[in-house]
This record gives structure tokens, sequence and C-alpha cells, in this order.
């Protein structure tokens, strides 16, 4: 069980890691991970077809303080937002591509980890 033995940035580099393995097997390919800029970060940027698609991929231990899924509000709907649209400023390839904003929560159970996918998670 390596997400309890380990601290929290190692975690949840391994987690985004293992995210992007999971999204690639279920066909979306990878155009970069850890985006920053001062709105924010997104934590996978990925492409399905021609539809650029935003990740936000959320780990929780437990749900003492709520799911992973849960974790995703109002607040942090809008950080991705912008941080989205200063990725798609400074990249005008992807400008034309309609975006969707999806959110990978993973939990474990037992000694593997759950993965709930929610495609179009919110919209701007």
């Amino acid at each position: 069980m390596f997400w309890r033995a380990k601290n929290k940035p190692l975690i949840g580099s391994e987690i985004e890691s293992s995210a992007k393995k999971w999204l690639q097997a279920k066909g979306l390919s990878y155009i970069e991970n850890n985006f920053r800029c001062q709105q924010g970060e997104i934590d996978l940027i990925m492409q399905s077809g021609e539809q650029i698609v935003f990740v936000e991929v959320r780990y929780r231990s437990n749900k003492t303080f709520g799911g992973a899924i849960e974790s995703v509000n109002w607040h942090k709907q809008q950080k991705l937002l912008k941080a989205a649209e200063h990725f798609l400023i400074i990249n005008p390839k992807y400008n034309a591509l309609p975006c969707r904003f999806d959110v990978l929560a993973v939990e474990p159970d037992g000694k593997n980890l759950h993965w709930t996918w929610i495609k179009n998670a919110f919209t701007s």
C-alpha cells in the first residue's frame, strides 16, 4: 500500500503518474502535466480525439473530510477554468478545439486503487 507509507507530495506525484497511464489506457493522449500559472494548476492535460481534456486528479486516503469527488468545489473549479484559459492563450494551436473538464477521483480499495472518472464534470 504505497499510498499510505509515503509523504503527501510523493503520493500525489505517484497518483498523477498512475492517472496519466490509466487515462492513456482509456484512449486519451498525453499533452502536459502539472501546468502551473498564476491562476492555478492543472494536473493533467490530455486529448481525446479532437477535444482537449483538462483533468483534475483527486486522491483521498479516507472520507473523513469528504470524498475525492466532493473536494472539487466551486472555488477549485474556478481556478481550473482560469488556468485552462491561460493554457489556451499561450498554446494557440489548441484554441480551435473544444474543451472539457474531467475529474478523476482516486481512493484506496484494499490493496488496489479505485478510479472514478467523471467526464465533463463541470462547465464554464
